[in-house]
C-alpha cells in the first residue's frame, strides 16, 4: 500500500541521513512494488534497475559476465560508464529501445476539455485530432510548474503524458487551475498502459517491420499521434523522442506489453537494436538541450528564462502565468539557463559551482557527460550580466576546469534529426 512505501522511505532517509550520499545513487527500501510486464525480461537481459515513485525502470544494462550492481564513484567514472556509453551510441547510429512503462499517462476527456486546457497550458493545444503539443502549466508568476504533452485524440478528449514522479502532482494542477463549473473528467491511465519507446535513425525501418502502418513522414509527421496495429495490440504511437533523435512512443495495453516486445527485438536484430536505460537518455537529452523538471525547470523559473519561450503561444487567449510572461517579455528576464560544455575528463553531475573571473556566479541545475560528443555538459542559470562571455569554470570536487559556454544545444541545434 502506499502507507507502507512511505513508511519504508522514510525510515531509510532517516537511518541514511548522516551516511556518505553518492552521486546518482538509489534508494534501497520501496523497491519492486510496481513492475512493468517487461520486467523479468530485462531483468534476463541484464537489466540495472532504479526506482521513481515506486516503479523499477532500467537504469543500464550490465554486459554479460560483468556485476549487475551500481557502483558509483566521487571522481572516478562509474562502473556503468561504459555500458551507458553503447547505450547512448546505439541511439545515435541505429535504435533503441527503452521501456517507459512508468510514465503518467492521463486521459482528459468532456465539452469543457479543449477551452479547460487551453487556459491552463501555456501552449496552444487547439490543434487537430492526431496532433501532440509540448507545453508547460505555469503559476501566476510565470513559474514552471509542469512540463509534459497533450496529444488530441477526438474533439473532446485529449491524452497527457508526463514524468513518472509527477502525476500526483501534475494532476491537482490541472485540477487546481481547472475554470469553475468545466464538465471534464480525468482518468488516470498509467498502470492500464505500457510504453515502449523506439528511438534511433533506424526506428522507422525497425517498427515498419511489426506495423502495417504508413509510417512515412507525409502520414506521420514528429508531433503527431495516430493508432497503429503492431501485432496483437493496437497502438497509440506518438511521435516524440526525448533524445533527439527520430522516435516512436508506443503506447499499449499492458497485457499486449510482451508480446509487442518480443516481435520488435526479434525484428530489430538486423536493425541493431539494443535495449537502452534511462541513463543513457539523460545522457541524450543534455546534448539536446533537453531540460529536466525539479532541476533545470521548477516553479522559480519561467520559459523565457529557460529558453523555452518557443512553447508559450502568446498569440492565443488568456492561460494561467500570461500577465507574467508579459510584464517580463517587455521589461526583460533578469537571469538565463545556460549550457556549459568541458573538455577535461571530470565528473559533472549537478550542484557544480560556475565562476567567471574569480568569483562565483551561479551553480549548475543539471550535468552528466555526452557519450556521442565526448563531452561533459552542464546548465545552469545565470544573471544577464553574467550570461554573456564564453569562458567559465565549474568546480569539480574541489578542483576548477575550464568550461565553454554553448549558445545552442551542442546536438543538432536545429532539430533536423528529430523530423528525419
Amino acid at each position: 500500500s502506499g502507507g507502507r512505501y512511505l513508511a519504508e522511505r522514510a525510515i531509510e532517509s532517516y537511518w541514511r541521513y548522516y551516511q556518505i550520499h553518492w552521486p546518482i545513487e538509489e534508494h534501497e527500501a520501496g523497491r519492486g512494488g510496481r513492475r512493468s510486464p517487461l520486467y523479468q525480461t530485462l531483468a534476463a537481459k541484464g537489466a540495472v534497475f532504479g526506482s521513481r515513485f515506486g516503479w523499477e525502470r532500467a537504469n543500464w544494462f550490465a554486459p554479460e559476465g560483468t556485476e549487475r550492481m551500481d557502483r558509483p564513484s566521487f571522481e572516478g567514472r562509474p562502473n556503468w560508464f561504459a555500458a551507458v556509453g553503447k547505450e547512448a551510441r546505439a541511439m545515435r547510429t541505429a535504435v533503441g529501445l527503452c521501456d517507459m512503462s512508468s510514465f503518467t499517462k492521463l486521459e482528459i476527456a468532456g465539452k469543457d476539455a479543449a477551452g479547460a486546457l487551453q487556459t491552463i497550458a501555456a501552449n496552444d493545444v487547439m490543434k487537430p485530432p492526431g496532433s501532440l503539443v509540448y507545453t508547460q502549466i505555469l503559476n501566476q508568476r510565470g513559474g514552471i510548474e509542469a512540463d509534459l504533452t497533450i496529444t488530441r485524440l477526438a474533439e473532446d478528449r485529449f491524452y497527457v503524458v508526463t514524468g513518472s514522479a509527477f502525476g500526483v502532482r501534475d494532476r491537482s494542477t490541472i485540477e487546481r487551475n481547472l475554470p469553475a463549473g468545466s464538465t471534464i473528467s480525468i482518468t488516470d491511465l498509467t498502470s492500464a498502459r505500457s510504453v515502449i519507446a523506439l528511438m534511433g535513425p533506424n526506428a522507422r525501418a525497425l517498427l515498419a517491420e511489426v506495423s502495417d502502418a504508413d509510417l512515412s513522414n507525409e502520414a506521420f509527421p514528429y508531433l503527431s499521434a495516430r493508432h497503429i496495429p503492431v501485432g496483437y495490440a493496437t497502438a497509440l504511437a506518438l511521435r516524440v523522442s526525448y533524445v533527439g533523435e527520430l522516435g516512436y512512443e508506443l503506447h499499449i495495453p499492458a497485457e499486449c506489453a510482451l508480446d509487442v516486445y518480443e516481435r520488435i527485438a526479434a525484428a530489430g536484430l538486423k536493425h541493431g537494436m539494443r535495449d537502452v536505460g534511462y541513463r543513457a537518455i539523460d545522457s541524450l537529452r543534455l546534448e539536446k538541450r533537453y531540460l529536466y523538471w525539479g532541476a533545470d525547470i521548477t516553479p522559480d523559473y519561467t520559459p523565457l528564462e529557460a529558453g523555452l519561450g518557443f512553447a508559450v503561444a502568446f498569440g492565443k487567449g488568456e492561460f494561467v502565468g500570461r500577465e507574467a510572461l508579459e510584464r517580463q517579455r517587455a521589461e526583460g528576464i533578469g537571469q538565463r539557463l545556460c549550457t556549459f560544455l568541458v573538455d577535461d575528463q571530470v565528473a559533472l553531475y549537478g550542484g557544480e559551482a560556475i565562476w567567471r573571473a574569480g568569483r562565483v556566479v551561479g551553480v549548475t541545475t543539471s550535468a552528466g557527460y555526452g557519450h556521442s560528443i565526448g563531452r561533459s555538459i552542464a546548465f545552469g542559470y545565470l544573471a544577464v550580466g553574467d550570461a554573456g562571455f564564453d569562458d567559465y569554470e565549474l568546480e569539480s570536487f574541489g578542483t576548477r576546469v575550464p568550461a565553454r559556454r554553448s549558445a545552442k544545444a551542442p546536438y543538432d541545434p536545429d532539430g533536423k534529426r528529430l523530423r528525419s
